[in-house]
């Protein structure tokens, strides 16, 4: 599988597609690029679609520092300048969200758009439970926090739906590949600064998704980046928590593939 070194560490993606237009997708915590494997089936037809999995997680390198969201950003600079892809538009879910914040508004000529998904711009509220079971985590290993965790990332339409059990265990077991260096990915999460003050730097148009069961950054967190952000849209998804790229990945393509078209190529 293809990687590239970025700021010192080896970077996995996978790029599907020959589109004119670049999509680029940044996952969320504890995940891979395969948060989005419903959005990539969906759009490479008309577009080329790049995924990457973060520093510490999916298939690219753990490395012992780099794991600040600064950090992040930059290797979001470097992937999208070695890469060669121009203005990407920018579809960040949670983590990938505070990286694509940061990212449109300091290299807006990196950015042709922005597409949010279940993110905050705010320091992380729940820094003492989030605490504790990175610290099992670290002693235990993943398995011990499986459901908890499942609980957190999922909404309860999702969770409860005996027809998607199979599914629901696909994530459970993707969930349970993570190591116990993923407490340094963690860390940056839970530790990262507000960025507030910089959004309305955040030029280009922008998509905001926000599963209305989402318990990890609640709809109000949604709705405090459209406020801040000029030419913003936000986009209620129903029957879904914090990952609705697979939850409910039909409204969540809609909503891409109706906001796409508007963008001046």
């Amino acid at each position: 599988m293809p990687t590239i070194l970025v700021n010192g560490c080896n970077y996995h993606y996978e790029i599907s597609g020959t589109g004119k237009e670049t999509i680029l997708f940044s996952h969320g915590l504890l995940w891979s690029g395969f948060l989005f494997h419903k959005q990539v089936e969906f759009l490479k037809n008309k577009y080329r679609v790049i995924t990457y999995d973060h520093r510490g997680q999916g298939q690219t390198e753990v490395t012992k520092d780099g794991y600040e969201m600064d950090n992040l950003y930059e290797d979001a600079v470097q992937l999208i300048e070695k890469l060669a892809l121009g203005a990407v538009h920018f579809v960040g879910l949670s983590m990938g969200g505070f990286v694509g914040m940061r990212l449109a508004a300091r290299r807006p000529d990196l950015v042709k758009s922005l597409i949010l998904l279940e993110t905050s711009c705010q320091a992380e509220p729940n820094t003492f439970k989030y605490s504790i079971l990175k610290s099992i985590v670290s002693f235990f290993g993943v398995r011990l926090v499986t459901q908890p965790v499942m609980n957190i990332m999922f909404g309860d339409t999702f969770l409860n739906d005996k027809s998607r059990k199979a599914e629901k265990e696909l994530f459970e077991n993707e969930l349970n590949k993570n190591k116990k260096t993923i407490v340094r990915a963690v860390d940056g999460v839970i530790k990262r600064k507000g960025i507030e003050k910089e959004l309305s730097n955040i030029v280009c148009p922008t998509l905001i998704m926000v599963g209305e069961e989402d318990k990890a950054t609640i709809p109000e967190k949604a709705r405090n980046i459209h406020k801040r952000i000029p030419q913003s849209t936000l986009v209620y998804i129903k029957n879904a928590g914090h990952s609705s790229s697979i939850e409910a990945p039909e409204a969540v393509n809609k909503a891409i593939s109706d906001f796409l078209p508007q963008i001046n190529h």
